[in-house]
């Protein structure tokens, strides 16, 4: 059932329910969270943004980029602050599940068993080169994502709450690499493309790692960030947001649905129900870190790249042709249809992205403007 009105933005005079945060409050703690993250990270901010939605709306993220592009120390910069702890983990062929999640030892002070917990029971664990581990290893990481508990020895051993997996694969090197089982990439919320830093950036990278080191502070604990996903998910989404959202999913399996059936021999097999239900629950954090009790079309097509990247699964024929993902995804997004909710501010739809997105997407911080892949016409 699609709500009568709309809820209002707080300055229209809209009470507040019981329970919520205060509007001049909402997202204040989260947003002394983002720049806190960013005296130590420079020129990451949609890096830094997609984690923080990931931790508020209980997902893992996959990031590809090539070496030295800050992620290791991204997530743990982002455990400092949230006051989690953090392991990491580097993958290689020889990896067995055993050092994930831990295994029994004989301890022969007392001649039982006992458990070795593996570095798995961690707040923020950072799966590195993710892709260099055999199947076993995945199954193993499989588990412990979807079910967020191990098994060892027939028992089950429940994950820290939060948790969070933070997987990284290079793109550049691809001997001794195992392809990664789609039932795990498809537990990813977002799959983050990680850039090259700008000239500027790249000028005040080097400034603070030669100079004197910078400190964080804990902004956030686990009993914190457990309350915020917990307001996350009263974020009001209007029903038309659901049905655009199964909309942008269901256009990569049947294009000809919204007159794209040029695309539909370049994909051979579109993303799940599950896509949709991560855009609804990211959309809802994203608006929360944003500081609204409401998410909007723009919430959910912001993040639909990075939500949708790694589930599309390409043919023989968009490969020879060098398709790439992200056109495919740009055009669903172009053509499916933005409703109209009715909030103050809102943009009209996808082709009103500008450098206000960017601006939102930095939380208010004084980054330089960059136009997005968006913004640019199609590629011909």
């Amino acid at each position: 059932m699609t709500l009568a009105s709309p809820v209002r933005p707080d300055d229209t005079g809209l009470p507040v329910a019981r329970g919520q945060v205060e509007p001049s409050a909402r997202s204040e703690e989260l947003r002394q969270a983002f720049g806190e993250i960013k005296r130590v990270i420079v020129g990451q901010d949609t890096l830094i943004e997609r984690l923080l939605v990931a931790l508020l709306a209980r997902g893992h993220v996959l990031l590809e980029g090539v070496p030295g592009l800050a992620k290791t120390l991204a997530v743990r910069t982002v455990a400092e602050v949230v006051g989690g702890t953090f392991r990491r983990i580097q993958f290689t062929p020889d990896l067995v599940p055993a050092d994930l999640v831990g295994t029994r030892i004989y301890r022969q002070a007392t001649g039982d068993f006992g458990v070795e917990l593996g570095p798995v029971f961690a707040n923020l664990l950072l799966a590195d080169e993710i892709n260099r581990a055999p199947a076993k290893v995945q199954s193993a990481l499989l588990e412990v994502m979807q079910e967020r508990q191990v098994t060892i020895g027939g028992a089950s051993y429940t994950v820290p709450d939060p948790f969070l997996v933070l997987a990284t694969q290079n793109p550049i090197e691809h001997d001794g690499t195992y392809q990664l089982p789609e039932a795990q990439v498809d537990r990813f919320i977002f799959k983050v493309i990680v850039g090259y830093p700008d000239l500027k950036d790249e000028l005040e990278i080097v400034a603070r790692v030669t100079g004197a080191p910078a400190t964080v502070a804990s902004r956030l604990s686990p009993e914190r960030l457990r309350w915020w996903q917990g307001q996350a998910d009263t974020v009001v989404v209007d029903t038309r947001l659901h049905e655009y959202a199964v909309n942008l999913v269901a256009a990569t399996r049947n294009p000809s649905l919204f007159d794209l059936g040029h695309l539909k021999r370049f994909v051979t097999y579109g993303a799940s129900p599950r896509a949709s239900i991560n855009m609804i629950t990211a959309a809802r954090a994203l608006a929360l870190l944003r500081g609204r009790q409401y998410a909007l079309a723009e919430d959910v097509w912001t993040l639909a790249p990075d939500i949708l990247r790694h589930r599309l699964v390409l043919s023989y024929e968009a490969l020879a042709e060098d398709v790439a993902v992200t056109d495919i995804i740009e055009q669903i997004i172009e053509r499916v249809p933005t409703p109209q909710l009715g909030y103050a501010g809102e943009l009209s739809g996808p082709g009103q992205r500008s450098e206000r997105i960017l601006a939102a997407n930095t939380l208010g911080a004084s980054a330089p403007v960059k136009r997005r892949w968006w913004q640019f016409g199609r590629r011909g």
